[in-house]
């Protein structure tokens, strides 16, 4: 834990960039947007994390691989977003209270769900900040589990659109483009989960029976 007696910058100010040249109350706009989306990636990347982690069935592999490549990606977007909220002046939101005890989380996790366990997910401070709600900690089966992915990417697309507005109408363009990276890929992996959750298969109905 620091020692420092005072905070450079609390959580919260926002310093206006002499670089950026945003103003203040536009900055602190768009750095509330910025964190509320932030909050909600890491929360959709806690759920996703623990979905790559349980994923048991004929199909676990290739789930498991991509639902670890849609984890890669979002904890990208993560990063993008609170380094475009510090760039214009303010302060990423940032803590796993989950996780600050805990070192080396993908193999602890994957050897408690190994011996039978559910793995410890989720980051309570992004919970608390996000306006999106994760799934409980409890283990589901694969496709209820996807079509809970499913709603949260919905509900973060529809967040990201308001945002990419919201930039636009206060002149930053800097930050539209932010948002607008990071809805193109949250569209396309809620795309492609959509398809994991169609009914059409290879499968014949023989094989299933």
């Amino acid at each position: 834990m620091s020692t420092q007696k005072q905070a450079r910058q609390p959580y919260g100010e926002v310093n206006e960039s002499e670089a950026l040249r945003i103003p203040e109350e536009k900055a602190e706009q768009l750095v509330d947007a910025l964190n509320t989306d932030l909050a909600a990636t890491y929360v959709l990347y806690h759920q996703i994390k623990k979905h790559h982690w349980l994923v048991e069935g004929a199909e676990f592999l290739g789930v498991h691989e991509y639902l670890g490549e849609v984890a890669e990606d979002l904890e990208e977007n993560a990063d993008e977003l609170a380094e475009r909220a510090q760039a214009i002046g303010g302060v990423p939101l940032s803590g796993g209270a989950n996780y600050e005890e805990q070192e080396n989380a993908d193999e602890l996790a994957e050897r408690a769900q190994a011996i039978g366990g559910v793995p410890l997910s989720g980051g309570a401070n992004y919970e608390e900040h996000a306006p999106v709600t994760p799934e409980d900690a409890d283990a589901y089966d694969i496709r209820p589990s996807l079509e809970n992915d499913l709603e949260l990417f919905g509900e973060i697309t529809e967040m990201l659109r308001e945002h990419v507005q919201l930039a636009r109408s206060l002149g930053d363009y800097g930050t539209e483009e932010v948002f607008r990276e990071v809805l193109e890929d949250v569209e396309e992996h809620g795309h492609h989960i959509e398809h994991y959750l169609e009914d059409d298969t290879l499968v014949t109905q023989g094989s299933l029976e």
